[in-house]
């Protein structure tokens, strides 16, 4: 008889769940870890939708669309057999989301509803209103509950990973993790491990949309015990966010995808109410520079063009660093059904009425395209992935796997809107399968592992808690609020060396002054600002991961901008001339040098950097990317 295998999940938003749903229904063991209740993970913020090619729109859109797309949009620096099966998918995990009962927004007729969001023409996002990601997360949440009434799955919730286990040949077999109510530090068993931890964007402080709880520490702490990172210097930058005293929030894609415009006044001196400024006197800027696209340019160009706007051509709104997202002009009806959630969330936190004002809006930190580094086994029949290979979403530790938000497998140099949503539920799911393989293989049990190896490890991160115990002179949110004005001002939209070298200088600085923090307590229940303490030490080391990676990388591509290193395609030249065709040259030169994946391994002297090829089997990277 087999012994009975347990998997540990780490996050409980939509790639967790999905992971441990994969290995419940493979007859495995599964203990959820997370910070706060899993219906509470940062899943549920996703506004806008996901994306499948459904074309109930009639458009003749079709996957290999949503590939190419997909692909171009990331600048070609995803590996594509897994792009290609996540965009083969998409339409049956779809079809599976609604046999969970999640209701998808529907036409008249009774078809599945389509939005046009950024980096594509034709319509290809499903959605439930504005929120999304909720529904999504509920209805797994909901299959989870069947499999924890069966006796498969119990969930650890107010539980905080700190660290790893590996055994003697350094395969990961459990974890160490803190009851964040007692400060109880404890171990725990594991055939294998699975993080679904989610992004990073709290390392931006509060110019970030992301949940307070975004701070990408667990994955930091497995990328201490020697998992590698990729792609890291990619962060994508949402262009529509409403600056707040407090943090920032989103204004989704959405709003632009069903036809919100954005603009300034072309006078910098402009003082009048949005409203009663002629159309003839406002700029559409995305709208003359990218003909094409028009507002639903990918992500990165859109928040490019606004920072430009805003700081080199003096154009903000007000002599503010602003511009306006107005859907004044769209029927006030139509926009309440589709957008109603973030209508609530400007009209809560800003006091006016988008329907009738224009909304104020900025780029801010969004979502890393970079995380932790995985593999994948390609299927040289398909060109996709080996369905059910044990490699797919292995992390470079054997036993540990990642997906979700925390891997970096799927939007390469940016992410195309909606698409992360489909990433988060298609990576959990391979995930889940391939530990499901990965155990069945296993020989040795977790009987054979020394109860020394966990005891020490809980010894360790308690030493930990007690040197921040004992206190220190720096206030952690000071400290943090000062690592996330370096890392808006200094690795934000716009990047040079210099300017990267300082962030490096004052980032090593912010880290040894972490080290010694006033935490105003040393009571060991219920500590929070011990927890915040900790996972400020982890942002920290992600700053620095993120400054040291784009220092590392001298070009433009996606959301990595060195204007010193810009490659433009000639203006009123188009495929076929011989100006352009000059240029396309030129690019692949440039492929040649940096079409890599940048990987980034832990030392005690820093951040090492290293490169690695990018699989381009499926799309030869012969078009460059062009928007206009």
């Amino acid at each position: 008889m087999k012994p009975q295998r347990k998997v540990i999940v780490v996050g409980g938003g939509l790639g967790g769940l999905w992971s441990a749903l994969r290995v419940a229904e493979a007859g495995f063991q599964v203990e959820i870890f997370s910070l706060f209740e899993v219906k509470r993970s940062h899943s549920v913020c996703a506004q806008g939708g996901i994306n499948a090619s459904i074309d109930t729109k009639g458009e003749r859109d079709s996957v290999w669309q949503h590939i190419v797309d997909t692909l171009k949009g990331g600048a070609y620096l995803a590996n594509q057999p897994p792009v290609k099966t996540m965009c083969e998918q998409a339409p049956g995990i779809i079809r599976t989301f609604e046999r969970m009962g999640v209701t998808f927004s529907r036409t008249a007729e009774g078809l599945l509803d389509l939005r046009l969001f950024g980096g594509v023409k034709n319509r290809r996002t499903l959605f439930a209103g504005a929120s999304t990601g909720q529904q999504l997360l509920y209805g797994v949440d909901q299959e989870i509950r069947r499999q924890e009434a069966l006796g498969r799955v119990r969930k650890f919730e107010w539980w905080e990973f700190l660290s790893l286990v590996k055994d003697g040949q350094g395969i990961c077999k459990g974890i160490v993790a803190m009851n964040l109510r007692t400060m109880d530090v404890k171990h725990f068993r594991a055939d294998a491990v699975i993080l679904a931890s989610g992004g990073m964007g709290h390392v931006f402080g509060h110019r970030s949309t992301n949940s307070t709880n975004s701070t990408g520490a667990a994955a930091c702490r497995a990328y201490q015990q020697g998992a590698r990172f990729a792609n890291c210097e990619f962060f994508q930058f949402h262009p529509t966010a409403m600056l707040g005293d407090d943090k920032t929030r989103l204004m989704s894609e959405a709003a632009r995808g069903e036809g919100g415009r954005i603009w300034v006044p072309k006078d910098p001196a402009e003082r009048r109410k949005p409203t009663r400024i002629p159309e003839q006197e406002r700029y559409y800027f995305l709208e003359e520079w990218y003909p094409s696209y028009g507002n639903t340019v990918p992500r990165d160009l859109a928040s490019r063009a606004i920072w430009k706007v805003v700081h080199e051509m003096g154009l903000g709104v007000g002599g503010e660093h602003k511009v306006y997202l107005d859907i004044t002009h769209l029927n006030p009806g139509f926009i309440e059904q589709r957008l109603h959630a973030i209508l609530d969330i400007y009209r809560k936190f800003h006091g006016t009425d988008p329907v009738h004002e224009p909304m104020e809006i900025y780029p801010s930190a969004h979502y890393a395209m970079g995380g932790l580094w995985v593999d994948f086994e390609k299927d040289e029949n398909s060109g996709g992935l080996k369905a059910g290979s044990p490699r797919n979403h292995a992390s470079s530790i054997p036993g540990l796997y990642a997906c979700g938000e925390c891997d970096y497998g799927y939007h390469g140099a940016n992410r195309l809107g909606a698409n992360s949503l489909l990433s988060a539920s298609f990576s959990g799911r391979v995930a889940g399968e391939a530990v499901a393989s990965y155990l069945e293989g296993l020989e040795a049990g977790l009987e054979a592992v020394p109860e020394h190896l966990y005891t020490d490890e809980v010894s360790r991160q308690q030493r930990l808690n007690q040197d921040l115990l004992r206190g220190g002179a720096e206030n952690p949110y000071t400290l943090h609020h000062e690592l996330g004005e370096i890392m808006s001002s200094q690795v934000g939209v716009v990047r040079d060396n210099a300017t990267l070298k300082q962030a490096i200088d004052s980032l090593q600085g912010l880290a040894q002054r972490c080290r010694a923090v006033d935490l105003e307590s040393n009571n060991s229940w219920s500590n929070q600002g011990l927890v915040y303490a900790r996972q400020l030490q982890e942002m920290v080391r992600l700053g620095l991961v993120i400054a040291s990676s784009a220092l590392a990388r001298d070009e433009c591509r996606g959301a990595h901008y060195k204007p010193a290193f810009e490659l433009t395609p000639p203006t009123d030249a188009y495929p076929g001339d011989p100006a352009y065709e000059v240029y396309r040259e030129k690019w692949k030169q440039q492929n040649q040098q940096w079409l890599k994946t940048t990987i980034t391994e832990h030392s005690t002297a820093g951040p090492r950097i290293s490169f690695e090829q990018v699989d381009l089997s499926v799309l030869p990277p012969e078009e460059p990317r062009d928007y206009r």
